[in-house]
């Protein structure tokens, strides 16, 4: 739990870089990520369904990646499951050729970390907080949330620069 809400709390996009097998912890962390790339010859398991210690703890964040069944298939019988597998199953954003892992990864996380770092950091901590609320209640936070942002520099600038059909120029 204290693994997810950190990186929950980050204020930036945490991007999880994938290279071989993340087993139990490291799938775990995979999962709590907020974006994962894997290279086509990355792995994923929580072996300890083949022995004597269950994965308990990684199947908490793996779980709310991957949806209940898939989650019993990688818990009960231990086995890995290919990158491709995690792509489909939801445990990754995309799966990549292994010499263009790193390049992928400075791509979507400069995709993910441009415009306000203020106005970021206020939407990922939203979009956290709204997924444990019943739909209406998130629906009641997100709407007070934006308008609230609304009035920040972030989108100040991003308006204006909108309006003027010119770059952004950020300050926080």
């Amino acid at each position: 739990a204290e693994l997810v809400q950190l990186i929950e709390s980050i204020p930036q996009p945490v991007v999880a870089r994938v290279h071989g097998l993340a087993t139990a912890a490291g799938c775990q962390l995979v999962a709590a990520c907020d974006l994962a790339v894997a290279a086509d010859t990355a792995g994923f398991a929580a072996p300890g369904g083949k022995g004597g210690w269950f994965c308990h703890t990684p199947m908490v964040a793996i779980s709310r990646n991957v949806g209940r069944k898939r989650a019993a298939e990688i818990a009960l019988t231990g086995d890995s499951i290919t990158a491709a597998q995690a792509l489909d199953w939801g445990l990754v954003n995309r799966v990549v050729p292994a010499e263009s892992l790193d390049d992928e990864v400075r791509d979507l996380l400069g995709r993910a970390t441009r415009g306000s770092r203020r106005s970021k950091a206020i939407g990922k901590e939203t979009f956290y907080r709204q997924l444990s609320l019943p739909e209406a209640e998130a629906y009641e936070l997100a709407a007070r949330v934006m308008a609230d942002a609304s009035q920040i520099d972030g989108a100040h600038e991003g308006m204006a620069s909108f309006l003027a059909k010119r770059h952004p120029v950020w300050t926080d």
